[in-house]
């Protein structure tokens, strides 16, 4: 689908950069997604991300300016195709799953968890086909997170697992393949091989993101995914306060070293909010998550609130963002999917073409 170039068409454009994301909006008309047909006035954008938030925003933003430009409504016709941005080496196994993105801290206690389930939620929320996979071998908890505990993955044909479907996404654990009291005694070497097996050997659909929830720190397990799995890209988890970001930089460096992409920082348990009166207080601190991702000129992403539904959720096996019962505590996520997913296209290199952002500055 060409973009023909017409002053009226340069126009239009022009008034929806004017809404913000001009270097994401530059990249869609480089990449030939956006199109505009003079006689019924459609303009007609193929999206590589689910961002419903975004385009409504895009929508409302300039509106008034560009139908007094037209003399006439400007119809919208959007649609969705999410791409590949990781590496082309993929495995076999791999192949269906479009984008991995891991989700990693460097400390525990962070609640990284909590936020990888709710992440996969939301961005299953707005609109993505996602699978999740619990990296943390030695603790997994996505089954309990999930509630799905009791689940055991079945085979089809004898070789390959089949993921455990819950709340709308795919999810597989080595929780899933041991008893919960069993104590996971292994050496670096065989826990990684154990990940690789539960990855590699799991018939996952076809996905547009593989959430991976990492164990903390920067050990094998994070160097395995690192170095021997197509990662699109890494998030960091933290808390504003200074024994978890001192843990946090040392996280950053360990991807940067292994040339992972970082797709910026998120603060989790930034803000919380009294129940009964209504007053906030920064318990862990304030912006230390925002600091750190300007030290080491990383996007921040945004700042999740703490609150106990949050850990009464997860205890009872449905995710906030699955019961969506509460906005205020759903709607950060749906923003933080937007931002990631949106970022991801903005920042890497789609597998079949070649982009240099900076020309498109």
């Amino acid at each position: 689908m060409l973009f023909k170039k017409t002053s009226l068409q340069d126009k239009i454009f022009a008034l929806l950069s004017d809404a913000g994301n001009d270097v994401v909006l530059k990249k869609l008309k480089q990449d030939k997604r956006l199109s505009f047909d003079d006689k019924s006035s459609t303009l007609t954008i193929n999206l590589p991300f689910y961002a419903p938030l975004w385009e409504a925003e895009l929508q409302q933003k300039n509106t008034t300016k560009i139908h007094k430009l037209l003399g006439k409504t400007l119809n919208w016709d959007i649609q969705h195709d999410v791409i590949a941005l990781q590496s082309t080496s993929a495995t076999t196994s791999l192949e269906k799953i479009k984008n991995i993105i891991v989700v990693a801290s460097g400390k525990g206690g962070v609640g990284k968890s909590t936020v990888s389930v709710n992440l996969a939620l939301a961005l299953a929320e707005n609109g993505a086909n996602v699978g999740i996979l619990d990296a943390d071998i030695y603790g997994p908890s996505m089954p309990t997170l999930l509630g799905v505990k009791d689940a055991k993955p079945s085979s089809a044909d004898g070789k390959l697992m089949l993921p455990i479907e819950a709340h709308g996404i795919v999810c597989n654990s080595i929780g899933f393949l041991v008893a919960e009291e069993d104590a996971m005694i292994w050496r670096g070497p065989m826990a990684s091989k154990a990940l690789q097996q539960v990855l590699n050997e799991t018939d996952w659909p076809e996905l547009d993101y593989l959430i991976v929830d990492m164990p903390p720190g920067t050990g094998d397990i994070q160097l395995t995914m690192s170095q021997n799995v197509p990662v699109s890209s890494a998030v960091i988890v933290t808390t504003p306060q200074d024994v978890a970001l001192i843990d946090a930089k040392k996280g950053v460096t360990m991807f940067n070293k292994v040339e992972t992409h970082i797709s910026g920082i998120i603060e989790n348990m930034s803000l919380y909010t009294c129940s009964q009166c209504g007053h906030s207080e920064a318990i862990f601190g304030t912006g230390g998550g925002e600091k750190l991702a300007e030290q080491f000129d990383l996007p921040f992403l945004g700042r999740l609130p703490l609150h106990i539904n949050y850990r009464e959720d997860s205890d009872q096996g449905a995710p906030t963002v699955s019961k969506g019962e509460q906005p205020t505590l759903v709607e950060p996520y749906l923003k933080l999917a937007e931002t990631l997913a949106i970022n991801l296209y903005r920042d890497l290199k789609p597998a079949s073409q070649k982009i240099n952002i900076m020309e498109l500055k």
